[in-house]
């Protein structure tokens, strides 16, 4: 548009008539003036017509939420007892003199301000993501993977793009979506760029990638997708998995400093508070049968046989970390070899398990990583004990055939990331356009 300037860039221009493009947020008839709401991809304003103006009032007693407009106007400084100095644009007002209909709005199905359950949140997601509380959780996505990228790239690390497009065994997994390729061969959608990232670690030795990841699980639960936005890194030469843990708090420091310098606004909207690691330090961790015991010990319910964390024992064991450390996080280590894939280093200091972690995030396994065997013929014989045929992975091994560093890893989902930052208690609402057993866009039971 043609002489356009920002909302946000109005405090610049008072006294001068300004041309704005944007979309109606609410109107307000008051007496014989009209006042209605404006917002652009920088922000709002507040918007008056008066009836001297004719041709713009009638128009403005017209318009409605939604409605798309240009507006001619005189960009005017508030009484000093209206200013808000608390908001964008709190001390201006703009005086209307022209408006032209670009595009008009049929009536929302929902109010604009209204709490919306999760079926109409998504069912009308071209919609609802306009609100504000929405605007500003992708906002904040936004600004994660900026910092993801901007702190990995200050460290040495390549950006890499993985195939989608995988061969039939997928890492040895089950849980794939499963289609015929060309040639009568089959072929998956990739559950993880696992394998990839680590034939690049040959190749630049830091690597890292944002890549969309699907599993088909067939869960229905506010903590599951079947398809997300996976963070993944590898790097080369490391001394053991602490390497990766201490690379991993110092990005998850530097990106909450960032989404404190940059969206403090969003934050504050939807009411959520940074997340404390404490400082100078790596983020506390301790082996799972250490957990396991604490929690026996803490809880009287026994979990020392089991393999894995239950959902319940993740929040316990952040509500832990946050009173005995004061930490949001803490890392978990040494889960046990059969619970890990083929490609984790053994522990040869902790008989059965290996060197792997999860990283809790208030309540919430977060991520997971690992040191990767990098010896050819001990990953070849980890394979075969996890009941996998070598010759599928044929391609993957040539790195390992002629020579890969000692290296490690982590993957984190970018909606579970968004969600644990903001406190939001559905990963659906962290996800732009979720897929899950239940949803492609539209309900799948309609």
């Amino acid at each position: 548009m043609k002489n356009r300037i920002f909302i946000k860039d109005l405090k610049d221009n008072f006294t001068k008539e300004v041309i704005l493009g944007g979309s109606v947020d609410a109107r307000r008839d008051q007496g014989k003036m009209v006042f209605f709401d404006m917002r652009d991809m920088t922000g709002r304003v507040q918007c008056v017509v008066l009836p001297n103006h004719a041709e713009a009032i009638e128009i403005a007693k017209t318009i409605r939420p939604e409605w798309v407009l240009k507006v001619t106007a005189l960009v005017n400084k508030r009484p000093e007892k209206n200013i808000k100095t608390d908001v964008l644009n709190g001390e201006l007002e703009l005086e209307v003199t022209a408006i032209e209909v670009l595009s008009r709005a049929q009536e929302l199905p929902f109010a604009s301000d209204a709490e919306l359950n999760i079926d109409t949140l998504l069912d009308y997601r071209p919609l609802t993501l306009r609100r504000e509380r929405e605007r500003a959780i992708f906002k904040v996505q936004d600004a994660i993977l900026y910092s993801y990228r901007e702190f990995l790239k200050n460290e040495g690390f390549t950006e890499f793009r993985a195939p989608l497009i995988v061969g039939g065994d997928a890492e040895g997994g089950t849980e794939v979506f499963k289609f015929e390729y060309f040639y009568n061969q089959n072929a998956n959608l990739a559950t993880s760029p696992q394998l990839y990232k680590q034939m690049m670690v040959g190749v630049f030795e830091r690597v890292f990638t944002v890549t969309n990841v699907f599993r088909a699980e067939k869960h229905s639960t506010t903590r599951h997708l079947n398809e997300y936005t996976s963070l993944d890194l590898e790097m080369g030469f490391i001394d053991g998995p602490k390497d990766v843990m201490k690379l991993e708090t110092d990005l998850l420091r530097y990106m909450t400093e960032y989404l404190k310098n940059n969206c403090k606004k969003e934050f504050d909207t939807l009411g959520a508070e940074f997340p404390v690691i404490p400082l100078g330090e790596m983020i506390p961790s301790m082996k799972l049968s250490e957990a396991q015991k604490l929690i026996s010990k803490e809880t009287g319910v026994d979990c020392t046989t089991e393999p894995d964390l239950q959902p319940e024992h993740e929040r316990w064991l952040s509500d832990y970390a946050k009173s005995e450390f004061n930490s949001d996080f803490i890392f978990i280590t040494n889960f046990p070899r059969k619970k890990r894939p083929f490609y984790t280093m053994d522990d040869e200091e902790d008989e059965g398990t290996t060197k792997c972690y999860d990283l809790l995030f208030r309540g919430i396994e977060l991520l997971s990583g690992n040191q990767r065997e990098h010896r050819y013929d001990v990953l070849v014989e980890k394979m075969k004990w996890k009941g996998l045929d070598p010759e599928k992975f044929d391609f993957y091994l040539q790195a390992f055939k002629y020579g890969l560093p000692p290296h490690g890893g982590l993957a984190m989902g970018l909606e579970r990331l968004t969600a644990r930052f903001l406190n939001i208690p559905n990963i659906k609402e962290a996800t732009l356009f979720p897929r899950d057993i239940n949803r492609i866009d539209k309900r799948l039971s309609e």
